[in-house]
């Protein structure tokens, strides 16, 4: 199967109000210009020096999305053009990730990663660091970023009940959020699942799914 015939599968079985970041992580250009080809226009990576690489030498009306793990004295070389910012765990982050946006010029939009997982080697905030995020006089004072929403992966298992579960108490958070109204935050996106189990977090309310083997094959 074509990466063209793969991407209008999986666009065709979408619905309107979801957004396909295509995760093009040690995917070759050829393979990205394929699918941009096939109007694709919003692609994820996961590592920075990666992304701008691509980004330097494809069309300069794709969206990156910076959707690994993001180690802070790496931000500066995505500020200029990185589009979101799916990872953002810490405080820390988010202050160097203002400050590289104000040096550009730029809001960068981000989404906050929640740990919504059993296992313990997935990053994210639980909800009382949240709180204590969205609260702290820190982040009111930043202006050149903005949260739309939250991020977060699901326990890699085949048990549907359980990842069911935790995308439902992601959109829950969510939901909370929202009736909050928090300052610096355009709350408008709830990114969860992946090739695997994209279907059953859209059920569970997501608005972004993050697909790249079902579209580009295996690594």
């Amino acid at each position: 199967m074509s990466i063209k015939v793969n991407l209008s599968t999986i666009k065709a079985s979408l619905p309107e109000h979801v957004t396909l970041v295509a995760v093009s992580k040690t995917k070759p250009v050829t393979d990205l210009m394929e699918a941009y080809e096939a109007g694709q226009r919003i692609f994820g990576e996961n590592k920075i020096q990666e992304m701008t690489d691509k980004w330097e030498e494809m069309p300069k009306d794709i969206q990156w999305h910076m959707i690994g793990h993001v180690q802070t004295n790496k931000v500066k070389f995505m500020a200029p053009f990185v589009s979101l910012i799916h990872g953002v765990d810490s405080l820390k982050l988010l202050q160097e990730i203002n400050k590289q946006a104000l040096k550009n010029n730029r809001v960068i939009d981000c989404l906050l990663q929640m740990h919504i997982a059993e296992e313990e080697t997935k990053f994210g905030l639980d909800e009382k660091e949240l709180t204590s995020l969205l609260a702290s006089e820190d982040f009111h004072n930043m202006k050149n970023i903005q949260i739309l929403g939250l991020m977060g992966m699901a326990t890699f298992t085949e048990n549907q009940n359980q990842i069911k579960k935790e995308f439902t108490h992601l959109k829950s958070i969510f939901d909370s959020l929202q009736a909050t109204k928090p300052v610096n935050c355009k709350l408008n996106t709830v990114s969860m699942g992946m090739s695997g189990d994209y279907q059953l977090a859209i059920e569970c309310g997501s608005t972004m799914v993050r697909i790249g083997s079902s579209i580009f094959g295996g690594r």
